[in-house]
């Protein structure tokens, strides 16, 4: 039986190896021509020093100069000397670009386009010859059938026989929205380029705090969906904010992981003045004190920058400085020229 490691390179590209028992990670990834840092090969120089984010393993022989004491115990390794006994998710300090590692390109088919309000635009494909693995949060490139232009997109399901969803934005004259609000049907040729991305879901540690702006709640749905097939005892807190009433979406299924997930709670959070919403405002005037643990919490955020930057500064203000801080920006793509 192998184990899956997911190899995150510093430019946010993914790739995955299946590390066969008892096999060095360094070994699987040759065997599978990812060239990632290595020099001695016997645990002495230190070069393919990495961080694993999750999973577990075990490591051989090597060297303080290589590898501290200190390092070791905040999860560091040297995959020259480290087997991998689940799957692992690997933090490797080094573009792929470096590495000579090119970025896979899928080819996929159009299953399935649903409109989920006047703002908002769920679709699903199906890659073709089986499942994409990535990690939860990520996203691709998706190439506009009919076009040479890509869109980036967070996945927002896991993949399920092959069919993944994305959750979109639906802009007046947008490229990828006008394609989706018209001609779209099923069987439509499309490429997915990726997975990409430093913003996903790491190993529970301590307790999670998701803030997701507009359609920035894909990957947290993603992400969710992860923590429904592999439980945490860890208590995870959403607060989803959105402009208006009409951009509201997903709620249905956020309600169903609240009862299928133990621990998880959200709230949702309206901008507009003249919404009848509960709850009016800003994401920031809706963080429960209980849910920041006095900072001892892992935060993931997802929403576009002004949003992204008020978090930072409502932290900042406040005082509460989290154990870790993960986010991603997004701008909605212009409508085509």
């Amino acid at each position: 039986m192998t184990n899956r490691i997911a190899l995150n390179f510093e430019d946010g590209v993914t790739r995955f190896i299946d590390a066969m028992p008892q096999e060095l990670v360094a070994d699987a990834a040759y065997r599978l021509g990812l060239n990632i840092p290595m020099d001695c090969r016997d645990g002495a120089c230190g070069t393919c020093k990495s961080r694993c984010e999750s999973g577990t393993y075990t490591l051989g022989s090597y060297i303080e100069d290589a590898m501290t004491e200190e390092e070791a115990e905040a999860g560091h390794v040297l995959t020259c000397q480290m087997r991998a006994t689940s799957d692992c998710v690997l933090s490797i300090p080094a573009a792929s670009s470096v590495c000579k590692v090119k970025v896979a390109t899928h080819e996929a088919e159009m299953v399935e386009v649903r409109p989920l309000s006047d703002s908002t635009i769920a679709f699903k494909v199906r890659v073709l010859g089986g499942d994409l693995p990535y990690l939860p949060g990520q996203y691709v490139n998706v190439q506009v059938p009919g076009t040479t232009q890509t869109r980036s997109y967070s996945f927002s399901s896991m993949p399920r026989d092959g069919v993944v969803e994305f959750l979109v934005r639906n802009i007046p004259g947008g490229l990828m929205s006008t394609y989706l609000s018209g001609p779209a049907a099923g069987g439509d040729a499309l490429a997915l380029t990726g997975p990409i991305g430093a913003f996903y879901l790491r190993e529970p540690k301590r307790p999670l705090l998701m803030l997701a702006g507009g359609t920035g709640l894909a990957p947290f749905l993603a992400m969710l969906e992860a923590l429904e097939r592999n439980p945490t005892s860890q208590p995870v807190h959403m607060v989803y904010g959105v402009t208006r009433d009409v951009d509201l979406v997903e709620v249905p299924r956020l309600e169903a992981f609240a009862a299928s997930i133990p621990g998880f709670t959200f709230a949702t959070v309206v901008a507009d003045e003249a919404s009848t919403h509960e709850r009016k405002g800003y994401v920031t005037q809706h963080l429960p004190k209980e849910a920041l643990f006095g900072g001892d919490v892992d935060v993931y955020l997802c929403g576009p920058p002004p949003m992204v930057e008020a978090v930072r500064s409502h932290f900042e203000t406040t005082g509460v400085t989290p154990a870790s801080f993960h986010f991603e920006k997004f701008n909605p793509s212009q409508p085509a020229a």
